[in-house]
């Protein structure tokens, strides 16, 4: 099964969006100071729905 982690983190840093803190679990709290809001990134992202998903509650456009 393909992971989008690592795709979706690149694009995620690229938007300036930053790593906050570690939540319970396999949960990121990300931070972009675009939107100046948090959202959750799931470590065991193998969905393109929830990658798409991350980005939409990150503020940036689906691409998955």
């Amino acid at each position: 099964m393909a992971s989008f982690l690592r795709e979706l983190k690149a694009r995620l840093r690229d938007a300036s969006c930053w790593f906050h803190r570690q939540r319970q679990g396999d949960h990121e709290i990300w931070y972009n100071p675009i939107s100046d809001g948090y959202f959750t990134v799931d470590r065991g992202c193998t969905s393109r729905h929830t990658a798409n998903e991350t980005l939409k509650q990150a503020g940036l456009e689906k691409v998955f």
